[in-house]
């Protein structure tokens, strides 16, 4: 008996011991508690942001692709993940932001910021239901890396230039700065206020009898990236913006994504989406309706990806202008594919001004249906905005431009395919290739115009386009002069 009595005392114990090992291996799996927003005041004083800065910063060392990769297309993951965890959410509100449309929120924003910004994989978050008001706020890095700006309500500047701050920037609003990694998202509206602005009697045709009048006439961009790098935008809504509602200027890699942005048809220089000194950028997936170029690419530009994207009305998909005041600009590698444009001044446009030097090379414009567009293609090696402009020897050259499977309608107003290329450096390499256009209302316009243009055309084009010379421009019969466009 007193041996049973024994074993099962060691049975016991044992159990013991085995449960008691179990509870230690299980605690371990434990989750962290939620950190809590931290309290930061005064906000950094303003950065003096120019645009004339030092080349940008290259991809991350950890980044393998070659440099001319754009991002990947979001179907295949491309780009930083959306942050769901939300041990390291900044609310504004717990910073102090009220959220009732008039009360100057800037503070708390900075606040949370510069506390998200010491946090790797944190959020800044403008929660829904609520409308935050802040003034002319640059975001300054360098930060941990994953940082989102996450805007579900709505976010919005002073209303007008009577209401604009006296010691603000009246040039731009929202500036993020030397970033590496961040995403700018939400399911809210980034609300730009741009009525009083677009009311200025300096803006074109805003004076008596339809004239532009003299005086200040700086305007706020509403988004402003400048010198950062490994950038996401995705789901917003953008809409009335002074002047441009996007702006990437020196930066590396960047994904734009599922965009709505709006501005009435009639609002001057709204550009939607415009992009100058900066490198593999892909734009899938948006809806844009302005008042100017839906997406303007400027100089420096490179490896741009632009991909199920509706234009319109607008005045359409643009390259330049480039060269003014006879500087020199290079666009090289921008491809154009699946998109729509309508109602728009123009469909996909070269813009060039006389006197400039560099050059436009490798540009493919794939699958693109126009509706109801004047100039639906067009090269203009003559841009000007005054009627002053001289006719001058230098000019950017145009080079390797590929237009397939354009389709639709054109405005009669203008005819559908205009190639007016420098009298001294012809445009050269154009291929032209399913491209098919009728018009939208009217008598059929059969008379493209081309000036100095050479290329081919592999398929008929409708209209036809007898005026696109074949082979290489000639100095004199026998001897074809070499045009090459050096970026």
């Amino acid at each position: 008996m007193e041996k049973i009595l024994r074993l099962l005392c060691v049975i016991i114990t044992s159990m013991l011991l085995f449960y008691s090992h179990s509870l230690n291996v299980e605690g371990r799996h434990h989750i962290s508690k939620k950190q809590k927003s931290k309290n930061v005041s005064n906000a950094p004083s303003p950065v003096d942001v120019r645009v004339n800065e030092p080349s940008p910063p290259s991809l991350s060392p950890s980044t393998s692709s070659p440099s001319n990769v754009v991002p990947s297309d979001p179907s295949y993951g491309g780009g930083p993940a959306l942050n769901s965890d939300d041990n390291c959410i900044f609310n504004v509100t717990e910073n102090g932001a009220i959220g009732d449309g008039s009360t100057d929120d800037t503070d708390a924003f900075v606040a949370a910021w510069k506390a998200a910004c010491q946090v790797e994989s944190a959020v800044v978050l403008a929660p829904a239901d609520r409308t935050f008001m802040i003034t002319s706020t640059i975001f300054s890095g360098p930060c941990k890396p994953g940082l989102e700006f996450r805007v579900n309500g709505v976010l919005m500047p002073p209303e007008g230039p009577d209401c604009w701050p006296k010691e603000d920037s009246n040039k731009q609003w929202l500036v993020f700065y030397r970033l590496d990694n961040m995403t700018f998202t939400g399911t809210g509206t980034i609300e730009g206020n741009g009525e009083k602005w677009w009311e200025l009697p300096c803006k074109p045709h805003r004076g008596p009898n339809g004239s532009t009048l003299p005086g200040p006439c700086d305007s706020p961009t509403m988004i402003r990236f400048f010198m950062s790098s490994n950038l996401v935008v995705r789901g917003l809504r953008i809409q009335n913006s002074p002047m441009f509602h996007m702006k990437f200027d020196g930066c590396e890699g960047v994904l734009i994504d599922q965009l709505s942005i709006s501005s009435p048809k009639l609002s001057p220089n709204t550009d939607g989406i415009h992009i100058e000194n900066t490198k593999s950028v892909g734009i899938y997936n948006s809806v844009i309706a302005n008042g100017d170029d839906c997406i303007s690419i400027g100089p420096g530009s490179s490896n741009v990806e632009i991909e199920a994207v509706t234009c319109g009305p607008s005045h359409g998909i643009s390259i330049g202008s480039l060269g003014v005041h006879h500087s020199q600009a290079c666009v090289s590698n921008i491809t154009v594919r699946n998109a729509i444009i309508r109602d728009s001044d123009n469909g996909v446009r070269i813009k060039t001004w006389q006197g400039g030097s560099g050059s436009v090379t490798g540009l493919s414009f794939d699958t693109i249906q126009m509706e109801n567009v004047r100039n639906c293609i067009i090269i203009d090696q003559y841009y000007c905005m005054t009627k002053d402009c001289q006719n001058e020897t230098s000019a950017v050259c145009v080079s390797d431009i590929s237009y397939r499977n354009i389709k639709g309608t054109y405005d009669v107003r203008s005819p559908p395919i205009h190639f007016a290329c420098s009298d001294t450096i012809a445009c050269t390499n154009i291929t032209m290739s399913e491209v098919e256009l009728l018009p939208h209302e009217g008598e059929f316009v059969d008379d493209p115009f081309c000036w100095n243009a050479y290329g081919t055309q592999q398929t008929l084009t409708i209209p036809p386009i007898s005026c696109l010379q074949d082979g290489m421009p000639q100095e004199s019969v026998g001897e074809a002069v070499e045009y090459t466009c050096n970026t």
